[in-house]
């Protein structure tokens, strides 16, 4: 399935885009010129992650329902 594989990759990428907000972010403390506009620069990446992480995580769960339930 296709929208399994677009999922995952979509997942990485996005989890390189957080990782590089966070470099932003650490950057910005350090020199002081941190704002809570800049934070939330982090904050979008981190909510991707978490609906793309979840639904990773239960794939193989629904997997296995799906599979229970077409034999039994």
């Amino acid at each position: 399935m296709h929208w399994n594989k677009w999922i995952r990759q979509t997942h990485r990428w996005v989890s390189i885009a957080f990782l590089l907000a966070v470099i932003v972010n650490g950057v910005a403390v350090v020199q002081g010129k941190y704002t809570s506009r800049l934070g939330l620069v982090a904050v979008f990446p981190l909510a991707l992650l978490l609906f793309t992480g979840l639904y990773l995580f239960v794939l193989p769960y629904a997997a296995k329902w799906r599979s229970a339930r077409r034999t039994g």
